[in-house]
């Protein structure tokens, strides 16, 4: 099937996912998970109606933003971000999803006052429990958003997770369902300045199991584009070394 049907494809299993729980299917963002898919595949994607490009590497977001960003997109960063590399993902990205540590809010904050300006970020929380993730533990997300919050160049739009990659849908529910309710519980601590407006959970092969439990922004890569050569993951074990 062509980029084109496999989106089309795409959209109809959200518009459905999203009827069951009575959600209309432009309530649902759909976020393109572009890693290893070159420029003019992207570029085609954009063309048919995929206005969210996400990169997990900040080398590789960087080569296609240099030849894609007069597209009409938006960028998304969806990978682990090294505090090291908080200077480079500021060049390209609208939203990044994966702040989960102070080191890294304090970084951020440091480079975007002298930048002059805020990003739009949500809090990453490993569900899974699984120490090859990145993500706060879901026990420590609250307080992690209550500290960010106090950075005024940070604007927290939400929470991300990644689901336990298994086949057994129980399981793969009760990650989602876990971020929902501490997505409900910020809401209710009434935190100035934090936005609960997304839930960015859910990928090719869950992402419909995640609308129906309340994800209202979908990482969708390998149902789009195909598969890949590497792993359709947000995450690289081997790379976890940055506090």
């Amino acid at each position: 099937m062509s980029i084109k049907e496999n989106l089309e494809k795409v959209k109809q299993k959200i518009a459905y996912a999203a009827a069951k729980v009575g959600k209309k299917p432009e309530e649902i963002t759909l976020v393109m998970a572009t890693k290893t898919v070159d420029a003019e595949r992207i570029r085609e994607a954009v063309k048919n109606g995929g206005h969210v490009i996400a990169e997990n590497k900040i080398q590789e977001a960087l080569k296609k933003y240099d030849v894609l960003k007069d597209e009409d997109a938006a960028w998304h960063f969806i990978g682990h971000l090294q505090t090291n590399k908080v200077k480079d993902v500021l060049k390209f990205a609208d939203m990044i999803h994966s702040v989960d540590r102070m080191g890294l809010v304090e970084k951020l904050d440091k480079r975007l006052m002298s930048e002059g300006r805020s990003m739009d970020v949500l809090i990453q929380v490993n569900t899974s429990y699984e120490e090859s993730k990145y993500g706060v533990a879901p026990e420590e997300a609250i307080s992690l958003v209550r500290e960010a919050s106090q950075y005024d160049t940070l604007n927290i739009r939400g929470l991300m997770t990644i689901g336990l990659f298994t086949d057994d849908e129980v399981k793969i529910r009760k990650c989602f369902k876990l971020l929902k309710g501490i997505h409900d519980s910020v809401i209710k601590e009434g935190i100035k300045g934090v936005e609960m407006e997304y839930l960015s959970m859910g990928m090719s092969g869950d992402y419909h199991i995640a609308i129906e439990e309340g994800a209202n922004m979908v990482r969708v890569g390998t149902a789009i584009f195909g598969a890949r050569d590497t792993p359709d993951a947000y995450y690289w074990p081997s790379e976890k070394t940055d506090k």
